[in-house]
């Protein structure tokens, strides 16, 4: 195989792009949360999908309903609040998670003892009734719903089916697992692919009969269905299914000949993978990437798409990438709002250029995925005719209320979504189920009412620090009828929140910000809620209320090593919030390679033009334990950057012009820039992976400035004192100041605490 690339000029100037699009503060101005253009009629008008209308353009995405159903994979009463609030809040096409019709033949995705996580229509008539509830229930608010089908996992299934039963995963042909690159993936024999066709018409006809309003099938992003009609994973060499295209082509027409041809087929898509564009040379050096060098170009996806058309296919949604390069498919807060537009614009350029009608004698609907949730660029997209439809998955669920707050002109009152992905997607990965960061009903809906239960007993409440915790505790107490009043040493709320907003990639934390202002007035003017700026709180301060509530935040760490008094050294937080600060600083270190740390260094690089950045982490990995998508675009682009990454390095001691540190040169540490495959969960072992070896050499790097982010210590003094001082009352301890965590842990646990006071 020759080692040249294939690549396409558009996806290569894409994927260059989002490493420094924010550069651009026209771009930055696309993502906020404005309504310049309301009244949003191009939004809200009707558009038709086979014989059905659909009252707007808003789609809810695919959000994997991991664990919303019972373990039979009937859907539950979670799954079914979770969609129907969506649904109240005026969205017009809701799609489904993925939901797998190949239990028995891709062995990643059936648990032992036949349990699935995944919700099912496949397995017998005692999962229909959850169906039926759930399609009644969404169209009682008049949107329509389309359930996901998935031919399965393959590659990037869960592979501990090989550990727990003793059966390989499978895929189009012998490909790497994507958790355990070691691990082969056998190919799947063209007798079970013939069944999960059959599988497909099946479930198909089954939804028509749950009336469901249609079926999506899941064919892109590397899963098992692409595998089988991408190039890039089928290398297969005989047999029917050798033709990338037939197994799609061979899924449509079976479901056009078991629902007919009224039903709706809607196709997920990417138009290419990306992966050469994203990873250049490294696709012929890096073994688990080498064979993954043929896939389709955006010419043979449209060429294959006119034929899924012909098929039978309605509509599309497309976008770019797959689990080698996450961050495309799942776009973190750092990619660029409506990163995917051009995307999309191909697309349907090509259809209207090409004259490719539906079955039904209609334009096929193009929707637009990836950072959409900003109502003005949204409504832009669809008066330039980039795309038919909008997709909306993380801003419904941080909101579900979106379509109705933006065709009401309440823009300003949308609880934006922070890009995080620390609870839709990294929470399922870490074994739970699907949440919201900043939404704490989210898949709650079935026990938290939308407004909060008026309190039996109001009494006085004081809350101590105005971070997401304190203001989450502050806003919901107030609207169940309490008196309370919110104390924060700053002069301003927010807590952490106003650094970690700072660089230009945390644009949607800054939106955040703003909306929690706003919040925060809102509550003030509308309920008992006073907010006491610039003022410590003492427990001489305290004794008039009823109940006490900390939420005092973190201390920033400092590595009290030899040497420090002589260092220039400064905590990331400050640089954050103050840039001058790295004003004609020409080398930094920054250490602690975990979040901060290495946002910290992109934004110095990008923004304040350190050029000669490194990072130092005593960790095997960068950025551990955060969501794969926003680690792997971080490690990408601060790769390209040429910011240096030492892994497996401790700190030691400083000096007045740099850092000694101890530095582990095994070939067995890992790649620090490795994006390629995830970090698997501390409690699956991956008994194929190398140890590493200690084989650490001191050196010493040179720097003007130190940046410490080393993270904190949670600031529980004040709770410790005011537990002990006012014993007979109620004092409580959340957010950062109990434990250090995210935005996520903060809201969730300052709702629930305000719903019980």
């Amino acid at each position: 195989m020759s080692n040249e690339l294939k690549k396409d000029k558009v996806v290569a100037d894409l994927t260059q792009y989002f490493g420094d699009w924010f550069k651009d503060e026209k771009e930055l101005e696309k993502g906020k949360m404005t309504k310049n253009l309301y009244p949003y009629e191009s939004m809200f008008s009707p558009i038709q999908v086979n014989k059905i209308t659909i009252k707007n353009r808003l789609v809810m995405a695919p959000m994997g309903n991991i664990s919303m159903c019972e373990e039979t994979g009937r859907p539950d009463d979670k799954m079914i609040s979770y969609f129907t609030e969506r649904a109240k809040g005026g969205v017009g096409l809701i799609t489904t998670g993925l939901v797998p019709i190949s239990h028995g033949l891709d062995h990643t995705i059936t648990e032992m003892g036949q349990l699935s996580y995944f919700p099912r229509i496949d397995r017998s008539r005692t999962v229909f009734a959850g169906w039926r509830d759930l399609s009644s229930s969404v169209h009682s608010y008049g949107a329509r719903i389309f359930i996901q089908l998935t031919a399965g996992l393959g590659r990037v299934g869960n592979p501990q089916c090989l550990v727990n039963e003793l059966k390989f995963p499978q895929s189009a042909s012998m490909n790497p697992s994507w958790y355990m690159p070691q691990l082969p993936c056998l190919p799947m024999s063209d007798h079970k692919l013939n069944k999960i066709v059959k599988n497909f018409g099946q479930a198909a006809a089954d939804a028509k009969a749950m009336n469901l309003d249609g079926v999506y099938l899941h064919g892109h992003e590397g899963y098992l269905m692409e595998q089988m009609t991408n190039p890039a994973f089928n290398r297969r060499k005989v047999g029917k299914y050798a033709d990338w295209q037939a197994f799609g082509i061979e899924t449509v027409k079976e479901i056009r000949n078991r629902t007919g041809k009224n039903f709706p087929i809607m196709y997920r898509i990417d138009l290419s993978l990306a992966l050469n564009e994203t990873y250049d040379e490294k696709m012929n050096s890096v073994s688990s990437l080498k064979k993954f060098r043929n896939g389709r170009t955006i010419k043979d996806t449209l060429e294959y798409m006119a034929n899924l058309v012909k098929a039978g296919v309605d509509m599309f949604d497309v976008d770019l990438g797959c689990y080698d390069n996450w961050w495309l498919p799942h776009p973190p807060g750092s990619m660029p709002p409506g990163c995917f537009l051009d995307i999309a614009k191909i697309t349907k350029d090509y259809f209207e250029e090409h004259h490719i009608l539906s079955n039904q004698g209609i334009p096929v609907p193009v929707v637009a995925v990836g950072k959409l949730g900003y109502p003005d660029l949204a409504e832009q997209a669809l008066r330039d005719n980039k795309c038919d439809m909008i997709m909306l998955g993380r801003p419904l669920l941080a909101d579900p209320e979106w379509p109705n707050k933006a065709r009401t002109g309440k823009v300003d009152e949308i609880r934006p979504c922070i890009g995080c992905q620390e609870a839709c997607l990294n929470e399922f990965v870490e074994g739970g189920h699907p949440q919201c960061a900043v939404n704490p009903r989210t898949a709650f809906e079935e026990f938290y009412p939308k407004d909060p239960p008026k309190a039996e007993k109001p009494c006085k409440i004081a809350v101590i620090g105005a971070g997401p915790a304190g203001i989450m505790t502050s806003v919901t107490a107030a609207q169940r009828g309490h008196s309370v009043t919110m104390f924060e040493s700053r002069d301003t709320i927010g807590g952490r929140l106003a650094s970690a907003g700072a660089p230009g990639i945390k644009y949607d934390v800054a939106n955040y910000l703003e909306y929690l202002k706003g919040a925060v007035a809102r509550a003030e003017k509308d309920y008992d809620l006073t907010v006491k700026l610039g003022t410590t709180a003492t427990a001489d301060m305290l004794s008039e209320f009823d109940k006490i509530v900390v939420a005092a935040g973190t201390s920033d760490t400092v590595l009290r090593l030899p040497g420090l008094e002589k260092a220039n050294w400064k905590q990331a937080v400050e640089v954050l919030e103050n840039p001058d600060l790295v004003k004609g600083v020409k080398k930094a270190v920054v250490i602690g390679g975990g979040v901060v740390g290495a946002e910290t260094a992109y934004f110095i690089n990008k923004e304040c033009g350190v050029e000669d950045v490194t990072v130092v982490e005593m960790d095997k990995y960068i950025m551990n334990h955060t969501c794969t998508a926003n680690r792997g675009y971080m490690l990408k682009y601060m790769y390209d950057a040429g910011i240096k990454l030492l892994n497996c390095t401790a700190l030691k001691s400083f000096e007045a012009n740099g850092v000694n540190v101890s530095h582990n040169k095994s070939k067995t540490v890992p790649d620090p820039y490795l994006s390629w495959n995830p970090i698997l969960p501390e409690s699956v072992i991956n008994p194929l992976e190398k140890k590493v070896k200690d084989e650490s050499v001191d050196e010493f790097i040179p720097a003007d400035l130190v940046i410490m982010a080393a993270g904190g210590r949670p600031n529980e003094a004040l709770f410790l004192e005011l537990q002990k001082t006012f014993g007979n009352k109620e004092v409580y301890n959340l957010g950062d100041s109990f434990k250090g965590g995210k935005i996520f842990e903060a809201t969730k646990s300052g709702y629930r605490l305000a719903l019980s006071l």
